[in-house]
């Protein structure tokens, strides 16, 4: 396999089959409705303003007290106790200490000055508050769309509840179960139960964008007491809250829970763990003909025969299913195309080496759907080609293509993956006519990435 950043490119590469997600249903935006909105008489919350931010923050935080009040006896066999000391708002760009008791956002046990929750939102434990600074969730919401700034109240209250049930203090293991546990939450609201609160399906692509931001720096250090998790870890720990509920978010947090966070080895502090364009090239088109090679006579019986995988400078080859796409599988020639103008180098520039490892191994996926007999350009054969590359990838993080190539993944890599299928799986030039939003892709990446075969609809 052959790609290079000026020249045409000419790539060998190889493939399986299927993923499904169901499709997520919901309502309107949240607070925009304003007969939805709980009262401040009703909710207090200490500080806060008449501002729509704080009405969006209370108006989850409400929910939130509903949804535990539900879910803490049905899956922990207690009664649900609310927060002995409250919630807190504070305005970082223009504080106003005349709000806040003497204690502050604190406790007698613990005095906080406002000032400290300045541009973060937590959960204190000692006096049992949840406090945040509302500049932050207003530059979160502008960025990321309105219910990023409820999922992160659900962050932080499922902090709360964790107190509660015992399991705190653990670091990153509490931080992505908490993430777990927000996901859990915007399943119920999504399913209409909330009260203050709705949801519509475009935003949890924006959700989802938003935990991009909101993850450690890349090469943290996993058993750093402040870890929260690469991105990768934090969406996947969402995604099984909103898909499989309380139960996995109580029960699939111990110690033996894959997470994907690594700090750098010194060899790749430099470059931050990208390999250079033409390493990546040709490690890709040795590494996807030998894993597909493996499994594809188990899975499906026969031979593997390898596509040819070629590069094209912004005009695609006049083939039956490209149509001026950027990437491509064509049956005529067996061949999967990519366009190195348009998304091969921008995607390595702007996202990293894994980019452009997942931009070549979602329409070699087809081409192995293609020598299997199935389908190739429909929603089913997109979703499957999403999670065989989850697949494909997991075998880069656990290493067994030490014999096949002298590389390993690095930290961030398998960010790098969810980031492209986020910023390039919904374009139509990439996946055409597909009726599939960020978040779905991303869930069948995650499914091929945990899971394998058992992960991907290969039947169909």
């Amino acid at each position: 396999m052959t790609l290079r950043r000026a020249a045409p490119l000419a790539l060998a590469v190889v493939l399986v089959s299927g993923c499904a997600v169901d499709v997520v249903t919901g309502q309107a935006s949240p607070a925009s409705d304003p007969s939805m909105d709980v009262s401040e008489e009703e909710f207090p919350v200490t500080g806060a303003s008449d501002d729509p931010i704080d009405q969006v923050a209370r108006n989850a935080l409400a929910d939130l007290e509903t949804f535990w009040q539900q879910a803490y006896p049905e899956y922990f066999g207690e009664e649900y106790r609310p927060l002995a000391g409250g919630y807190f708002s504070v305005d970082s760009d223009d504080l106003d200490e005349s709000l806040y008791p003497e204690t502050g956002i604190g406790c007698d046990e613990q005095p906080t000055e406002p000032d400290e929750v300045a541009g973060n939102a937590f959960y204190d434990p000692v006096c049992d508050v949840v406090a945040y600074d509302r500049a932050l969730l207003q530059e979160l919401s502008d960025d990321y769309g309105r219910f990023l700034v409820p999922v992160v109240m659900a962050h932080e209250f499922g902090h709360a509840m964790q107190g509660r049930f015992g399991f705190a203090s653990r670091s990153i293991l509490d931080e992505t179960q908490a993430d777990c546990l927000a996901g859990a939450w915007t399943r119920w609201v999504a399913d209409g139960n909330a009260e203050h609160v709705s949801l519509r399906e475009p935003e949890l692509d924006d959700v989802i964008r938003g935990f991009l931001l909101l993850r450690d720096d890349v090469g943290t250090d996993p058993d750093d007491d402040a870890a929260h998790g690469s991105f990768f870890d934090r969406v996947s720990a969402f995604y099984d809250g909103f898909e499989s509920g309380m139960a996995t978010c109580r029960d699939a947090f111990g110690e033996d829970r894959l997470l994907t966070a690594a700090p750098f080895e010194r060899a790749d502090l430099a470059e931050q763990g990208n390999a250079d364009f033409a390493s990546i090239v040709e490690w890709v088109g040795a590494t996807l003909p030998a894993f597909y090679g493996g499994v594809f006579p188990d899975v499906f019986g026969g031979e593997f025969e390898a596509p040819a995988v070629e590069g094209f400078e912004e005009v695609a080859p006049d083939c039956a299913g490209l149509d001026d796409r950027d990437l491509g599988y064509c049956a005529d020639d067996r061949t999967v195309y990519v366009d190195e103008t348009d998304l091969a180098i921008p995607a390595y520039d702007e996202i990293g080496d894994f980019a452009l490892a997942t931009a070549v191994s979602l329409p070699y996926a087809l081409a192995v759907r293609d020598q299997a007999g199935l389908s190739v350009d429909d929603a089913a054969a997109t979703r499957s080609a999403v999670c065989l590359t989850g697949w494909y990838e997991a075998q880069w993080y656990a290493d067994a293509f030490a014999d096949v190539v002298g590389a390993q993944i690095s930290p961030g890599d398998i960010d790098e993956a969810v980031q492209f299928l986020l910023q390039y799986g919904v374009d139509d030039r990439v996946f055409p006519n597909v009726d599939a939003s960020g978040f779905e892709l991303v869930g069948a990446f995650r499914s091929g990435f945990l899971q394998g075969a058992e992960g991907c609809d290969l039947g169909g």
